[in-house]
């Protein structure tokens, strides 16, 4: 027996070493190019200078706002203004809306939105990548145009044959031209468009005078749905119709699992920013911690088996931050996948989070290092707690948070159902 306990004590030990190994890699990759000593002082400052950026472009657009005697609109106002220009559209029934969705299937957005739409009626679904490739150099020279021109014939001719009532998009001025949205625009169809990262992509890279965000094409759309709350100024400002809602989980898809809990902590995302060096030191404060995603050790995992992560962890980690950037926060597409998931939620705090959450009774969250050590350490110690909470969560998710609730809402507002 007490050999059998040594051998053991001697994996664990080794799979310890190893992944701290690994971690200390994943913290460490800008001491791999010897020959560039100045790397990580270039990233600093990059990021100061994106910091500052953003700070001027939000002061910037909140002075005009205000110079102006602008004001964003309630929901009310929304509903009388949008009636007011679509004055002959008759709403219908959940389930009987004929709908065109424009979107890219990055990982997520098919898996979630697209069953989503579904609830509402029939759904066309175009997706530029499966013919033109975005990635490539020569997109902006000769392939987006094109993709432009293709979009505008297809949606024209879309709208004749299935009698469209809505059409939903998920766009940016990367992808589409303000002269394209236009033309569509003219079309009469009511049109919203989704955008996740106001914060930092509102704006975006300037190209030839155009913006990579939604600061050229806002305005033609109807409905301009953003996660970011303090991204409303910067819509009205540039001509658009802003609501703030944020993201939703799919109960279908994210649903708890009957597997065992054999992770103390998980988190799930990208490796970039504080992400590596908070992971590490829980790893040395002997947290049994697994990260998985682009850049871990671990690497990306499928839909189902991020979701079956979820139910393997006491404990789901999550970080609030905007990558690159300090002291910048938006909500995250996790903060309602896990919790409806069946998960244990502890993530990074921020203002907009108290808009949606119980915090302390449906999710947990901290401030620093030393909050989310104790915390980790209480959760643990405390399952009969731990295990309230993450009931409590799914039922708030479940309740207020789907994607066809979010669907709902913007439907109802566009006076289409």
């Amino acid at each position: 027996m007490f050999k059998t306990m040594a051998l053991k004590s001697v994996i664990y030990q080794n799979i310890f070493e190893e992944k701290n190994l690994l971690f200390t890699c994943a913290c460490n990759r800008e001491k791999e190019s010897m020959d560039d000593p100045f790397r990580k002082y270039r990233k600093r400052f990059r990021m100061w200078k994106n910091n500052l950026r953003l700070k001027h472009e939000l002061n910037h657009y909140h002075s005009i706002f205000e110079s102006r005697g602008m004001t964003i609109p309630n929901e009310t106002s929304i509903c009388q203004i949008l009636k007011s220009k679509f004055q002959n559209l008759k709403s219908k029934s959940k389930g009987d809306l004929n709908i065109l969705s424009i979107y890219h299937h990055y990982n997520w957005e098919n898996e979630s939105l697209k069953p989503s739409l579904e609830k509402f009626g029939p759904v066309r679904h175009y997706d530029w990548c499966e013919e033109f490739n975005s990635q490539l150099k020569e997109w902006h020279g000769s392939i987006k145009p094109k993709m432009n021109d293709e979009l505008i014939r297809r949606v024209k001719s879309w709208i004749i044959k299935d009698s469209t009532d809505v059409i939903f998009t998920y766009l940016s001025g990367e992808i589409v031209m303000p002269e394209t949205l236009r033309e569509i625009a003219n079309i009469g169809i009511p049109m919203v468009n989704l955008c996740l990262n106001d914060k930092e992509a509102f704006v975006g890279k300037v190209r030839d005078g155009l913006a990579s965000g939604l600061r050229d094409i806002c305005r033609y759309f109807d409905l301009c749905w953003t996660s970011t709350e303090d991204a409303l100024k910067k819509y009205i400002v540039e001509g658009g119709f802003p609501i703030y809602l944020p993201e939703g989980a799919n109960p279908e898809l994210h649903k708890p699992h009957d597997v065992e809990k054999t992770i103390d902590v998980s988190f799930v995302g990208q490796c970039y920013g504080n992400r590596p060096e908070i992971i590490r030191k829980l790893y040395d404060r002997g947290v049994h911690i697994e990260a998985y995603g682009y850049g871990w050790p671990n690497g990306p995992l499928s839909t189902e088996e991020m979701v079956k992560i979820y139910s393997r962890s006491k404990i789901n980690m999550g970080f609030g931050g905007v990558a690159g950037l300090t002291d910048t926060y938006c909500l995250k597409g996790r903060d309602f996948e896990v919790p409806m998931s069946g998960g244990l939620y502890l993530t990074e705090y921020h203002p907009e989070l108290e808009r949606f959450f119980d915090l302390g009774k449906e999710i947990i969250t901290y401030n620093n290092f030393g909050d989310l050590i104790e915390k980790i350490q209480y959760l643990l110690t405390n399952p009969k707690e731990a295990e309230m909470i993450r009931n409590k969560g799914r039922q708030r998710v479940l309740k207020e948070h789907t994607w066809e609730m979010r669907f709902e809402k913007i439907f109802n507002l566009m006076g289409l159902i």
